[in-house]
C-alpha cells in the first residue's frame, strides 16, 4: 500500500505541466542523439546540465532521465538503417536489424525495437518500483564501511567491466581519482594540488570535465576519424507497415519477456550494464531458437531480444544510483552531477528527505516511456532526416553550446578554457585507445570514497579487524564478488560470441 500511495504522490508531481514539457524535451533529444551516429548520452547530458541550474529539482532530473533512456530507444535507429550503432547497446541489434532492411523490413524492425522498448521499459519500471524502497530499507543500516565498500567496488567494477583493455581502463580510473582529489581537504581543510591557484580552490569542476572529454572529444574524434558513405534505407513511414505481422509477433512475444528479465538484473551490475546484457540476450535467444541459423541473415528475434535487454538494463541502472547514491557508469554519474547540482544527495534518506524527487522521478519514467512509444512510431521519418545533416553543419552546432555551457556555469571564461583542454585531452586519450568513461567515474565518486574511507578510519581508529564485525559490508563485497566474475564471464563470451559475427 505504501508503494501505491507514493507512487501516487510521485504521479502528481510527474503530471505537473512543466515536469510534463521537459519530460518530452528530454525523451525527445534522447532519441535525437540516439539517432545521430557520434554524441551519445554521455556528451548529450554533459552538455545540458548547465540548463539544470535554475530548474526545479524533479524537472531537471526528469529531463536528465528522459535524455539517458531515450538515447537507448533512438540508437537501434542508425543500426537497423546504416548500420552505425547510435549507441554501444545497439551494436547486436545491427546484426539483425540492417538485415531486416536490406530485405525491405526496415519499418518493420523499426517498430519492433519501439514495442520491445516500450514492454522492455515498462517491466524494468515496475521491477524498479518494487525493488527500490527494499533496497532502500537496507540501505538504511548503512555507514560510512559500507559506503567505502560499495563505492570502491564500483570504481574497480567500473575500470574491469569496459570492452577495451581493463590496464588503460584502471589508469583512467586513477586519473579520475586525481583530478577529484584537487582542491580543499575536506577533513583538515588544506589545499592540495592547486598550485597557488585560487580557480582551482573549488576543485576540479565535473561539469566542465564531462563537456571536454564527452563532447569537444567526441567532435574532434569524427572529424579525424571521418565518415565513410553508406547506403540509407528509407523505411515506409505509414503506421501499419511499421507492425510485425502475427507470426514475428508471436516469435517475438518470448524474447521480450525474457530479454527484459535479464536486461533488468544485468543492468543492476556495475559498468556497461545495457551492453552486456544486450549480448547475453542475443546469446541465450540464438542458442533456445528452433532456427539459429537465421540469426543474423533478418530474424526478428534477433531485434526484439537485445532491444529489450537494453532497454530494461537502462531503467535498472537508477536503482543503485537513486537507493545507495552510487552511479555505476558514466551516464547515472551524470545524473548524480545533476541531483547534486540540486542540492539533493541520492541515498538511503532520499525518500524520506525528499520523496518528491524519488517517486517523481519514477512516475515519469512511466511517461515517458509511453511518449518514447509515441516518438518512434509515427516520427521515424522525421528521425530519419536527421541522418542526412551532414556533419560539417552539426559539429559547429556542438562546440558552440559546449562553450556557452561552459561559460554558463560560473560566467568564467577560465571553464571554458578548461573544458577546450580536457577535450583536447580526451582527443589524445581516445586516439591512444583509452576509455574516458572510467576517469569520469574516478571523478565524481572519487571525492564520495575519500570521504567515506576516512570516515571509516576514524570511526575504527585505524583498525582494519573492523571490517570483520560488520556482516552487512562483508555480505556487499561476497555479492559484488559474485557480480564481478559474472560480469567478466559474460564479458568472455561477449567478445567470443562478436568477433565471428562480425565477419
Amino acid at each position: 500500500m505504501d508503494v501505491l500511495s507514493n507512487l501516487g504522490l510521485g504521479f502528481e508531481v510527474a503530471l505537473q505541466p512543466t515536469t510534463l514539457l521537459f519530460a518530452f524535451i528530454g525523451v525527445f533529444i534522447g532519441t535525437a542523439v540516439g539517432v545521430l551516429p557520434g554524441l551519445g548520452a554521455p556528451g548529450a547530458i554533459a552538455l545540458l546540465l548547465p540548463l539544470t541550474y535554475g530548474l526545479d529539482p524533479v524537472v531537471a532530473v526528469v529531463m536528465v532521465a528522459g535524455i539517458y533512456y531515450g538515447t537507448m530507444y533512438g540508437g537501434s535507429t542508425t543500426s537497423i538503417l546504416v548500420n552505425i550503432p547510435g549507441e554501444s547497446a545497439s551494436v547486436v541489434t545491427a546484426l539483425d536489424g540492417y538485415a531486416m532492411a536490406r530485405k525491405g523490413r526496415a519499418g518493420v524492425a523499426l517498430g519492433m525495437c519501439a514495442i520491445a522498448s516500450f514492454i522492455a521499459g515498462t517491466i524494468g519500471i515496475v521491477l524498479m518500483t518494487v525493488l527500490a524502497p527494499l533496497l532502500g530499507r537496507i540501505a538504511l543500516s548503512f555507514g560510512p564501511l559500507e559506503y567505502t565498500v560499495l563505492l570502491g567496488i564500483g570504481l574497480l567494477c567500473a575500470s574491469f567491466l569496459v570492452s577495451g583493455s581493463q590496464w588503460k581502463a584502471l589508469l583512467m580510473l586513477l586519473v579520475g581519482l586525481a583530478l577529484g582529489s584537487v582542491g580543499i581537504d575536506p577533513i583538515t581543510g588544506d589545499q592540495r594540488f592547486t598550485f597557488g591557484s585560487v580557480y582551482l580552490l573549488d576543485g576540479v569542476k565535473f561539469v566542465v570535465v564531462v563537456m571536454g572529454i564527452f563532447g569537444i572529444t567526441e567532435v574532434l574524434s569524427t572529424i579525424y576519424e571521418g565518415t565513410a558513405e553508406r547506403r540509407l534505407f528509407q523505411p515506409s513511414t505509414r503506421f501499419s507497415d511499421l507492425l510485425p505481422n502475427r507470426d514475428e509477433a508471436r516469435r517475438s512475444a518470448l524474447p521480450i519477456a525474457r530479454g527484459s528479465l535479464l536486461g533488468f538484473f544485468l543492468g543492476l551490475l556495475p559498468g556497461g550494464g545495457a551492453v552486456i546484457a544486450s549480448f547475453a540476450s542475443y546469446a541465450m535467444e540464438k542458442r533456445l531458437s528452433n532456427r539459429p541459423d537465421q540469426f543474423g541473415k533478418g530474424a526478428i528475434e534477433g531485434v526484439a531480444a537485445p532491444e529489450a535487454a537494453n532497454n530494461s538494463a537502462a531503467s535498472a541502472a537508477f536503482v543503485p544510483l537513486l537507493t545507495l547514491g552510487i552511479p555505476f557508469n558514466a551516464v547515472t554519474a551524470l545524473i548524480l552531477a545533476a541531483l547534486m547540482i540540486q542540492g539533493i544527495r541520492p541515498g538511503p534518506m532520499l525518500m524520506s528527505s525528499n520523496p518528491e524527487v524519488f517517486w517523481g522521478v519514477i512516475a515519469s519514467m512511466y511517461i515517458g516511456n509511453l511518449m518514447l512509444l509515441v516518438l518512434n512510431l509515427p516520427l521515424v521519418g522525421l528521425f530519419v532526416q536527421l541522418l542526412r545533416v551532414p556533419y560539417p553543419v552539426l559539429f559547429p552546432v556542438i562546440l558552440l553550446i559546449t562553450m556557452l555551457g561552459s561559460y554558463s556555469i560560473d560566467n568564467n571564461l577560465m571553464d571554458v578554457i578548461c573544458a577546450l583542454a580536457f577535450g583536447v585531452f580526451g582527443f589524445v586519450l581516445r586516439l591512444a585507445r583509452f576509455e574516458l568513461a572510467p576517469l569520469a567515474l574516478g571523478l565524481v565518486l572519487g571525492p564520495m570514497f575519500e570521504a567515506s574511507f576516512r570516515q571509516t578510519l576514524i570511526v575504527s581508529r585505524g583498525d582494519f579487524a573492523f571490517v570483520l564485525s560488520r556482516p552487512i559490508a562483508l555480505g556487499i563485497f561476497a555479492v559484488a564478488t559474485l557480480w564481478i566474475v559474472v560480469s567478466v564471464v559474460l564479458r568472455r563470451r561477449e567478445r567470443g560470441f562478436s568477433t565471428p559475427a562480425s565477419e
